[in-house]
């Protein structure tokens, strides 16, 4: 390597070395061989996937898809398949969808073509953080305006942020970690109002009171996201969603890159809305365990669990959120170490697992919280 390229090359790592990115965390494997526990011991709490579609059914419609498509070929209509799939699920049409490797693909993919240098993204705080990972990484300004104490939206301290250079606002709605939803009129008043694109973020719609998929006939500037990760039980085949209207659908069909998404995925999402009522019928039994959770969480003295319209449960505890997320990591139980959250000094997120996780879960925290 000559002295000008290893100069560029080194200067140019070092930059990516700031950027920040979304960092998983430790494996099951990682966990059990650190604590010296059985793999079998762990209870993963800290991803909201959804377990209650049961592995079988889902191991049988991959079995059914495995037979059906061809991976030695690229893919044919299975993505104009989908897509009307999908608009005839939410009663769009097909070029309203645009389809991606993941709903985090699809994000990253808008900010990449709609969000410049100099230009600014907004958002409200706590929210998702793959979001501000993407736009730091595209060298964007990141501008955000704190929920208030109930996790309700500061509309007013929205509504301060939409400058000339405001291009891209981002609302997560069910809110991931607070689990609250925003109201359409709120999402409404900023959509008409913010100067450039609004990104509403999904992933958990299936979970909530209502979604706002209608909007986007009438709204240009709206763009919806969702997955096929959470209610659909597919996390592990990164197949995700975007709906607006078709002009910015075609610009978001503008990839680069050719056939986003790989053929099974494609069957797969298709295989899941052919049998819908099996997600269906899912939530409405994660619903009713969500309830029993929250309440149960809150009989433990020394936590205080909020509402939830999202698979998952946010709670704050009296004691260090840290010690507490130790001592259930001791257990094989893994959840979701968040700190401080607004007001609230120790908080913590639990998937909303199955009732033997979340009994195991319950009794190692009502364990600790007394001792």
């Amino acid at each position: 390597m000559n002295s000008k390229c290893e100069a560029w090359l080194g200067k140019k790592l070092n930059e990516l070395k700031g950027s920040e990115v979304y960092v998983a965390e430790k494996t099951n494997e990682e966990i059990a061989k650190q604590y010296g526990l059985k793999i079998s011991d762990i209870v993963k709490l800290n991803y909201n996937e959804n377990l209650y579609i049961p592995r079988e059914k889902v191991a049988a419609m991959l079995k059914d898809v495995a037979d059906e498509v061809d991976v030695r070929i690229y893919p044919q209509d299975e993505e104009f398949m989908l897509k009307e799939a999908i608009a005839e699920y939410l009663n769009v049409t097909a070029d309203c969808v645009t389809l991606g490797n993941s709903s985090d693909e699809v994000m990253e993919r808008t900010i990449r073509l709609f969000l410049g240098k100099g230009e600014s993204a907004v958002t409200f705080t706590p929210t998702f953080s793959v979001f501000k990972c993407d736009v730091d990484y595209q060298g964007s300004e990141y501008v955000t305006v704190p929920l208030k104490d109930d996790f309700s939206i500061d509309m007013e301290g929205m509504l301060k942020t939409f400058t000339s250079t405001a291009k891209l606002m981002y609302l997560c709605s069910p809110n991931n970690p607070t689990a609250s939803q925003l109201k359409p009129r709120e999402i409404e008043t900023l959509i008409e109002e913010f100067p450039g694109i609004v990104l509403v973020d999904e992933a958990y719609a299936e979970y909530a009171d209502y979604s706002i998929v209608p909007l986007i006939k009438k709204y240009e500037n709206l763009i919806v996201l969702r997955t096929f990760s959470k209610a659909f039980s597919l996390a592990g085949l990164r197949l995700g969603y975007a709906l607006a209207g078709p002009g910015l659908t075609k610009a978001l069909d503008r990839t680069p890159a050719p056939y986003v998404v790989n053929v099974v995925s494609l069957r797969m999402g298709r295989k899941m809305l052919e049998n819908i009522e099996v997600m269906r019928e899912s939530v409405k039994v994660l619903k009713a365990e969500r309830r029993k959770l929250i309440n149960q969480l809150n009989e433990i003295k020394g936590i205080e669990a909020f509402d939830s319209k999202a698979n998952f449960v946010l709670f704050n505890t009296d004691k260090p959120s840290g010690e507490v997320y130790e001592a259930a990591l001791k257990q094989g139980l893994v959840i979701k170490k968040l700190g401080k959250l607004l007001k609230y000094q120790n908080c913590l997120r639990t998937t909303v697992g199955l009732p033997k996780m979340n009994a195991k879960l319950l009794k190692a925290l009502g364990e600790y919280m007394e001792d």
